[in-house]
């Protein structure tokens, strides 16, 4: 598979998420060395420092340390400055681990490399050469989300999780996030479509 050229760095949390990203694409990969990210001001400056200077994709794993580690990237890094790419939950090991993980996920380094590539450009990563479509579309809204009885009312939280699971999200996923994601994955139409589907 040809890799993918990003116009923005990428956030990962750990060296061997570094480098099967690196197999997937061709941008600057940061790692937050996991929850490192709490300690090391030089490397939380760092990724500041670079979401102030143009768009940033955070990319960590859909367990609830990677959750932990993109909240605190949300609370430290311009809104408007940060793309979150999500990786399905698939159960299973990586390779080089003797056990799975506590939540028996798949983290980015266990994730085949189409899925890896899915996640960036379903979470609008820039592909270099690539013309990006300026036409304005109707924003997926918190009211919409409340219409389809996905907040707010009895059986929501069901009526997410089936959600999550048909558009292959990670359970963890909040409901403001689930907004996010889905204004990055597709148009009004499609969700009302999705919609139907439940």
């Amino acid at each position: 598979m040809q890799r993918l050229k990003i116009a923005c760095p990428v956030i990962v949390e750990g060296k061997y998420d570094k480098i099967k990203l690196s197999s997937v694409i061709e941008a600057q990969i940061i790692t937050t060395d996991g929850f490192g990210i709490f300690r090391h001001a030089e490397k939380a400056a760092l990724i500041r420092r670079l979401s102030e200077a143009g768009p940033i994709i955070v990319l960590t794993d859909s367990d609830g340390a990677g959750f932990v580690i993109r909240n605190h990237l949300k609370g430290v890094l311009p809104q408007d400055q940060v793309k979150h790419a999500y990786i399905p939950d698939i159960y299973g090991k990586e390779r080089r681990k003797a056990t799975a993980g506590k939540e028996g996920k798949l983290g980015v380094e266990g994730m085949r490399p189409e899925v890896l590539k899915e996640a960036l450009l379903r979470a609008g990563a820039t592909v270099v050469g690539e013309e990006m479509s300026s036409q304005p579309r109707r924003q997926i809204t918190r009211s919409d989300l409340f219409t389809a009885q996905l907040t707010g009312c009895a059986g929501s939280q069901e009526r997410r999780k089936k959600l999550l699971h048909q558009l292959d999200l990670p359970e963890h996923l909040s409901t403001k996030a689930l907004l996010q994601v889905l204004n990055q994955l597709m148009s009004y139409e499609e969700y009302t479509k999705v919609i139907q589907t439940l």
